[in-house]
């Protein structure tokens, strides 16, 4: 991205509370609510060979999972996402339909995110969310998500810190991660704005679109994650643990439809 980032206030979060936002969020102590057992010991038994994310191209159209992706419900959110693998030009990709509704399609990973640090995707959305707003919980939909996951090991993590994730871990029943990015499609604030996610500092918000000026059309996006690591959290760069994709309407009761090809890692050259 070439434009400037944008820094919305940088206070976070006070308070832990185990909250639907934080529990059935994947990091479960935070706003990342749509990855639940992503990481869980089964799911680490199915990762896929490092340095790849499965293709979502590979699966068959319709709503059928392709390998190596699992469907994430939320326990108290009464609608999932519909998803679906259609033909969009010569490409197959994932369609996500979202009405007053949240869940993902995630894939666990083995990533060294230090030699292939790029992550490339492209994705379109029918509109942007009008109440999408990164600094108020209520607002906290989007018309699309990408979330990366880090095997951060709760060593580098604070005393207070160490013991909501355990908690979290124990209430959950799978090793949820310890920090994620999570890349939008947002409106309230412009593209290149980054922020903590109003339920946790341990997931960074970065807009990536935003707005309607796009809507309808393909964007292609390029991440060093090296850098936005760099900014979120500091420090040394963790192992990538995951990737989830979703749109969520939960909380605004807005309807939207999203779209995402493959997204892939590549080395930075």
């Amino acid at each position: 991205m070439t434009d400037p980032r944008r820094h919305l206030q940088n206070d976070r979060p006070a308070a832990f509370v185990l909250h639907r936002r934080q529990l059935i969020a994947g990091l479960a102590i935070g706003g990342m609510s749509i990855v639940g057992t992503l990481i869980g010991r089964t799911a680490r038994a199915q990762a896929t060979a490092p340095g790849q994310v499965p293709p979502l191209s590979a699966g068959a159209a319709g709503p059928n999972l392709p390998p190596g992706w699992q469907h994430q419900t939320l326990p108290k959110v009464e609608r999932p996402n519909q998803f679906a693998l259609v033909d969009d030009g010569d490409q197959r990709v994932l369609q996500i339909r979202s009405q007053a509704s949240a869940s993902s399609w995630a894939a666990p990973l083995d990533v060294d995110a230090a030699r292939l640090p790029m992550l490339q995707w492209r994705w379109k959305v029918s509109r942007a969310l009008t109440a999408s707003d990164l600094r108020r919980r209520e607002a906290d939909d989007y018309a699309a998500r990408l979330y990366v996951l880090f095997a951060l090991p709760v060593d580098r993590l604070s005393l207070a810190d160490r013991v909501r994730i355990q908690a979290a871990r124990l209430l959950a029943g799978v090793d949820v991660p310890a920090a994620a990015l999570c890349y939008v499609w947002g409106r309230a604030q412009p593209a290149g704005s980054s922020g903590w996610n109003p339920y946790t500092d341990r997931v960074r918000m970065v807009v990536v679109d935003s707005g309607d000026q796009h809507a309808g059309q393909w964007r292609a996006h390029r991440r060093d994650i090296r850098s936005d690591w760099t900014e979120a959290f500091g420090g040394a760069l963790p192992r990538i643990s995951g990737l989830a994709i979703s749109a969520d309407t939960d909380n605004t009761g807005e309807q939207v439809e999203a779209w995402f090809a493959d997204p892939r890692f590549a080395p930075a050259s």
